[in-house]
Parts: structure tokens; sequence; C-alpha cells
């Protein structure tokens, strides 16, 4: 028999029967994005809670708009905005207890100051001064990430050490629409899916990359879909929904300190500022989509639901900015002093032990630094 022959005589088997390791149903988020204010959920919602998530908007809403202004009067070197996503960054840091850890970007400093963070500290980076400005363990925040979705995979391995060590600790790690697009995001899902971690990643799709639209980023139905991928629930929520957002990631955490595994969360919201005081947004957006999200601002959401409802008046209202504008009185008086800064500080805290690198270039800049002092003492004979 030939060859030919022998092919033509071969009649491959069916496959064996196929199942898939998990169900995918239960890991695909909603079709829409989870609402509570103005749904019939909202009479559920704790109205202490409401009224806390409210001060804490108003509060970073002041925050944004003076930090803004810092780095218009060069007090800062820049500012990443997070105006219009004030719900997100307000409940993933109110839904951690005492002993989590928060992995923020360098757009989440609002989440950092409402986590307990200093204002100015958390600021501290951004104007140059010192590599983070704060202490991560003092409010278990990391620093602020400026490299895209570098922190995710630290946050993975904090929440999977954590959990090899019987402590209850969960890490929430917050990432843009941008960050999913980056190495780094599938890296650190699915070591998070693979090793259950108790990590939750927050996407705060804002819809741009920079400039670059969503639609040029990826073709899933939506960043929460890539979840099931990895063998993880996805959450869809409403991201200028504080009270949603509050819940979803709520639901999320207590999954991850139970045993559960990581859940991706993304929240819908929009940049409304430019993306930094270096960026003119109006090269790739119109203000007639900026003024559609304005419509749909997470401040005037909670503050109809709290006024509907009885839970709030005009002194209550008034209360929450007076408080925001103390804030912003405190920021901008400090951030206009003058800071007394070490050049040697450029060397701490990078290594435990020094490189012969660090070392070398250490002592360069310190025999600049002792010239140019005795120059400037010749100058004065």
């Amino acid at each position: 028999m030939t060859v030919m022959e022998q092919r033509g005589a071969y009649k491959p088997s069916p496959p064996p029967a196929w199942q898939p390791r998990t169900d995918p149903a239960p890991l695909l988020p909603d079709t829409e994005p989870y609402r509570v204010l103005g749904t019939e959920a909202a009479a559920k919602a704790d109205p202490d809670l409401l009224r806390r998530l409210y001060a804490h908007l108003v509060r970073g809403r002041r925050y944004n708009a003076q930090a803004t202004a810092l780095t218009k009067q060069g007090r800062l070197a820049v500012y990443p905005s997070s105006t219009g996503q004030e719900a997100c960054e307000v409940a993933a840091a109110l839904v951690l207890q005492e002993q989590d850890w928060l992995f923020p970007s360098y757009r989440d400093t609002l989440a950092a100051v409402a986590r307990g963070v200093d204002p100015v500290e958390a600021l501290t980076l951004l104007r140059g001064d010192w590599h983070t400005g704060y202490d991560p363990h003092e409010h278990r925040v990391a620093p602020l990430c400026t490299p895209l979705a570098t922190q995710l995979p630290h946050a993975v391995g904090l929440a999977h050490a954590a959990r090899l060590k019987g402590d209850d600790v969960v890490a929430l790690a917050l990432v843009g629409d941008g960050g999913t697009s980056e190495g780094d995001f599938h890296e650190a899902l699915n070591f998070a899916a693979v090793w259950q971690a108790p990590v939750v990643f927050l996407v705060q799709n804002n819809g741009f990359a920079i400039s670059v639209p969503l639609a040029k980023q990826t073709a899933a139905p939506s960043l929460a879909h890539k979840a099931v991928g990895y063998g993880m629930p996805g959450r869809l929520v409403d991201g200028n929904d504080a009270a949603a957002v509050h819940e979803v990631l709520s639901e999320a955490v207590q999954r991850a300190r139970t045993g559960g595994g990581p859940t991706l969360v993304e929240a819908i919201t929009y940049r409304v500022d430019a993306h930094t005081n270096a960026d003119d947004a109006t090269r790739y957006r119109g203000e007639g989509e900026v003024e559609a999200w304005r419509a749909h601002d997470p401040i005037q959401l909670l503050e109809h639901e709290l006024t509907e409802r009885g839970l709030i008046d005009d002194a209550g209202i008034e209360a929450a900015r007076q408080d925001a504008e103390a804030l912003a009185a405190d920021l901008r008086e400090r951030m206009n002093r003058d800071p007394r800064l070490d050049p040697a500080d450029l060397f701490a805290h990078v290594f435990a032990e020094p490189t012969p690198q660090l070392r070398e270039q250490q002592a360069l800049l310190e025999a600049e630094l002792a010239a140019e002092q005795g120059f400037g003492q010749e100058g004065t004979h």
C-alpha cells in the first residue's frame, strides 16, 4: 500500500470530550455598568456612608483644583488631575481596612490622601523633591507609580506573600485603561488568578490613554471581560456613582479576604481635565463630549440623592465645602513654603546597600558641590 493510500485509509477519531476548567458564566461582567444612585438600590444604601462619601468627594474636587493651580504657579512640576474620577479614588480608599494595602498610579494622589496620607507628602514626588514623599508603611500606601501598570505585579506579590504568612491583608491596585495594554497587566492578573491572591484590580476607564481612545487599545466588549480569560470575576460599574463603586469594591475586597481570590473591576468614568498640565486635550476630544460627562458628575449625582432623600441640607452641603476650603488653604500655605533640600537625599533609600555605581555618582556630586562652594567663597574676597 502506498503512502497516499495509507493516508486515505486513515480516519481520525473525534477528540475526547473536553470541559472548561472553570464555568465562564459566573465570571462574566454585567451587560451594563452597575449603578446605585437614582435606582431602587439607593434606598438600601447606608445614609452615613453616603454622607461620608459626599464629604470626601467635595474635598477631593477642591484638592484637585488646588493642586492644578499650584502647578500653574510653578509649585508643582506636573499634576495629573483626577477631576471627574473622584468617586473611584475615594471609594478605593474607604473600602480598605487599616492592615490592607493600596497600590496607586501617578494619577491617584487623591486616593492616597483619602487613605490618610498628608496632602503635601502625596504631592512631593510631583514637585520633584523626594523619591516618594511619604512612608509607604505608615498608611499602607505603595509609592505613586509613574510607569504604567508596574505596580500591579507588586500588589500581587505583596498579597500572595501575606496569604502565605497567614496575614489578613488585601491589596487593591489602581490602574487606568491605558495600563491594561501593558504586559505587566497581563502578568499580574495571570499570577493573581493562578495563586488565588487576595488582590483587587480597579481599572479607572476614563476613555483615553493620554490621547489614545479606548477603541484603539482593545476590541474587547469591555475591559471587565478580560477577567474571564484569567479565571477571575469581572465587574462593570458606573465609576461616577460613588455608592456603586464602593459596593462593588467592598464585595471584591471581602471575596479576596475570605479566600475567593482576585477580582477585576472596571469603572466607567471620565477625565474632565487634561492628561496633565503639559497636555492639550482639545487636540483629541471635543468640548461637547466633556460637557456630556460634566452632566454625569459624581458630586452632583450623590448630592442629588442625598437632598432628594432628606439626608443632607444646605448647612450640611456648606459644611462639606468649608472643610474642603480649609484643606485647600492648608495645602496652599504649606506648598508655598520653599523646601529645604539636601542633594545627598538623591542617594538615600535607593538600595539597602548602595551599589558601586551609586557610590561613584554620589562622590561625583559631592566633588562638584565642593568645587562650587569653593568658587563661591573665592568670589567673596
